[in-house]
């Protein structure tokens, strides 16, 4: 026991000199904060914040991977843009969704954060600069893209992507009734609900009356209202809402992913490991397409993303959702984008930003 004493020591001892450590690097964050306001400069610098992970992550010998490296230096991150400037997100709502888990796990928790009912009104907040940063969907691997987040990326020209996120998504069966065969109602979102038919086939409660919900967190919500109900929904909306999880991780994909993009109204700086997105309106004519994607094949950039959406203003005409490697201020993306304009292509730039599958 006095073994196990001596170590605590130590480690309280080390715990004092991270928190000094700690509080030395805020006082400089501070003053970077005063430098960055005054010259009108962006807090947030997603290529800085990767820059100093891969630093960290190279250091060789230590027992933290890279995983928990990253976990750290995120909050860490968050709370240093709180010291710079106070940081409000707007997010699609409710609490408890799967969206807010992705902005939680980069804005951190010392922002503030707006829950909103719809995609739009995140769009409209930053749009009308009430807010400094929004997170919303953009495509599931097993779903697919979220048009509307498409659509709004296509009228609000003033908001742009400077970030994306990968999460994984897990969803939970939660009820307050511990005997399945006593539950009447499962709520959750269609999409949730869909992705666990597997796991509803085995247990015998696809014939189960389903109630739709705008989110999982909603249907979190209903289920810790009733008995015999129960809900599809992330563990964070079963703790929020007191309801006992019964069975964990019951999605039919096991890599079952969502992208979520971080939204502001400036452009990230220019550094290796970008991506671009635009959208493209090709001339209505035959083989427009193909001489669009020509052209970025010419250039030798690589796409990785191609979604077609309709223009809803014009009949059966569309435009095109394209991710590509690079920044925008590349010359050989500047060259591509300056050939399919002259080539009658319609062309807006949406953002620019570090690849978060790295």
């Amino acid at each position: 026991m006095q073994e196990i004493n001596e170590i605590r020591k130590s480690i309280d001892e080390i715990d004092d000199l991270v928190l000094a450590k700690l509080n030395e690097r805020m006082q400089y964050v501070k003053k970077i904060g005063e430098l960055k306001q005054a010259s009108g400069t962006s807090i947030y610098r997603p290529e800085r914040e990767r820059a100093i992970l891969n630093r960290l992550q190279s250091v060789k010998g230590g027992l933290l991977n890279k995983a928990a490296i990253e976990a750290i230096y995120l909050e860490i991150f968050a709370v240093s843009r709180n010291l710079e400037m106070p940081q409000k997100i707007a997010y699609l709502g409710p609490e408890g969704t799967y969206t807010h888990q992705a902005a939680e796990s980069r804005f951190g928790a010392m922002s503030e954060y707006l829950p909103l009912a719809t995609i739009e009104s995140v769009f409209t907040k930053l749009s009308q600069k009430e807010v400094k940063y929004g997170v919303v969907p953009i495509e599931n691997n097993t779903e697919g893209a979220v048009g509307v987040t498409l659509d709004c990326l296509a009228k609000f020209d003033n908001v742009k992507i400077v970030a994306e996120m990968y999460l994984d998504i897990h969803h939970s069966f939660v009820s307050l009734s511990e005997n399945l065969k006593n539950i009447k109602t499962i709520y959750s979102h269609p999409q949730g609900y869909n992705q666990c038919r597997n796991f509803l086939d085995s247990h015998m409660l696809s014939d189960v009356n389903f109630i739709p919900t705008k989110s999982t967190a909603e249907a979190a919500y209903l289920a810790s209202q009733d008995l015999d109900t129960a809900a599809i929904c992330s563990k964070i909306a079963a703790k929020l809402y007191n309801v006992p999880i019964l069975f964990e991780t019951i999605e039919d994909n096991a890599s079952n992913r969502t992208r979520f993009f971080v939204l502001s109204d400036f452009k990230t700086g220019k550094t290796s490991g970008t991506k671009t997105s635009i959208l493209a309106k090709a001339g209505h004519k035959p083989g427009s397409l193909s001489d669009l994607l020509r052209i970025f094949k010419d250039e030798n950039i690589n796409l990785t993303k191609l979604e077609s959406r309709p223009l809803k203003q014009r009949d059966f005409e569309f435009m095109f959702f394209i991710d590509f490697i690079g920044h925008i201020d590349d010359e050989k993306v500047q060259n591509a984008l300056n050939l399919a304009k002259e080539a009658g292509n319609e062309i807006m730039w949406l953002g620019s930003y570090l690849d978060g599958d790295e």
